[in-house]
């Protein structure tokens, strides 16, 4: 295993750790700004909204520069963002702390995930990329109970700052180990990766990407009221049930990563069609708490398995102008989450019950079902290799 992937992982879970940690902090961060817990909340919804725009934006400011070169400016924004939310003098400064270190969070993925596809052979892309994103399941894994424990010894503040370290070690670790991508001669347009939009293939893999991850994350948003409110598990328990979810995150992102560098589409028609069952055991059998602790993990397990073959797939059709169209689809990820806590919430709403959420995220993520089989159906027809698809692209 080429060691740049395990630096590009060390980044990938400080960035996934600041965007979770806070999970666990709010009753914390409230207190501390004497804010509402709901005000603060927005310290989470900022972040996402950030991440989006960010995965856009930022990766078309640099799509020009060099790779690498881009990745350390990215984790300085980083290491920047969360020491000015460690230093905050009031809510104000937390929320411009957490938008800074947002802003690289869609791009370091997408950037990062061209990066890890080209320290490896052609086979083997997609297993780099869920090596880097295994630095973000960790980071689920850890991020609330890791939080918790620190704030609750130390400070709120003392978790941002030890994150804001983890940045620094990423950033040393990339400059020193990840070799600096090939040059195959021209850079690569602004308007050479605009290209890649106009294959109907990347569009159809956002699509997607935003119904897969978002019908999950319905369900996964408002877990915490169906473990309690429904399952009967106390509240102190939530914390490291999420835990298990966080297991199914590694596990699946690991074999969805090996099974996709075999067949791409036939990965993500089987998880996605699997994690449709999952969600709708689950809400069939919330009130069992065993069946509940197992399907936490197949839940985590399907729905992040899904992720490397979902970012293979979209720069697989963007042919030679990858970049903007891998940022793309991480600000898709998070589309999908935040449609998908917004979906779940109005089932809640109209007093529907703690399970609704789950059968919204179910019908949502068998939507996206319907959608990969026609893209799969269409790209079979198509019978294009992908190397005319690139030379096309290029």
């Amino acid at each position: 295993m080429p060691l740049g992937l395990i630096a590009l992982a060390l980044g990938a879970f400080g960035i996934g750790l600041t965007e979770f940690v806070i999970m666990g902090l709010l009753p914390e961060v409230a207190a501390d700004f004497a804010v509402s817990e709901a005000t603060a909340g927005w310290l989470i919804s900022g972040y996402a909204l950030s991440v989006a725009v960010g995965a856009l934006v930022v990766t078309a400011a640099t799509v020009r520069l060099p790779r690498k070169a881009v990745l350390i400016g990215l984790l300085v924004l980083f290491i920047a963002g969360n020491a000015l939310t460690a230093m905050a003098p009031d809510y104000t400064g937390a929320m411009i702390g957490r938008i800074v270190a947002a802003l690289c969070h869609g791009a370091f993925f997408g950037i990062g995930s061209v990066v890890a596809s080209e320290l490896v052979a052609p086979d083997k892309k997609a297993g780099a990329i869920s090596i880097m994103f295994t630095g973000l399941t960790a980071a689920n894994v850890l991020g609330v109970p890791f939080g918790t424990f620190i704030g609750q010894q130390f400070g709120w503040r003392a978790t941002f700052w030890v994150i804001t370290v983890i940045g620094v070690v990423a950033l040393i670790g990339i400059a020193a180990v990840v070799k600096a991508p090939r040059v195959d001669g021209a850079v690569v347009s602004l308007r050479q990766e605009l290209s890649a939009f106009r294959s109907g293939q990347v569009w159809l893999s956002l699509v997607v990407t935003v119904l897969a991850f978002g019908g999950m994350f319905g369900a996964f948003t408002y877990v915490a009221y169906t473990l309690t409110g429904v399952s009967g598990f106390d509240t102190a328990a939530v914390p490291w049930l999420l835990v298990l979810f966080g297991v199914g995150l590694v596990a699946g992102n690991a074999i969805g990563g090996r099974l996709a560098d075999r067949s791409i589409d036939r990965t993500l028609l089987i998880f996605i069609a699997a994690l449709v069952v999952v969600l709708v055991a689950f809400a069939l059998l919330a009130w069992s708490q065993p069946a509940t602790m197992v399907i936490l993990v197949a839940m985590g397990g399907f729905g992040f398995g899904t992720v490397p073959a979902l970012q293979s797939r979209i720069m697989q059709f963007a042919g030679g102008a990858p970049t903007l169209a891998s940022g793309a689809n991480i600000g898709a990820f998070n589309i999908g989450n935040a449609l998908g806590a917004w979906a779940g919430g109005v089932g809640i709403a109209a007093g529907l019950g703690y399970t609704s959420p789950i059968w919204i995220g179910a019908a949502i993520t068998a939507s996206a079902l319907v959608i990969m089989l026609f893209a799969a159906t269409a790209a079979r027809r198509a019978q294009t290799p992908v190397e005319v698809r690139e030379s096309v692209a290029v």
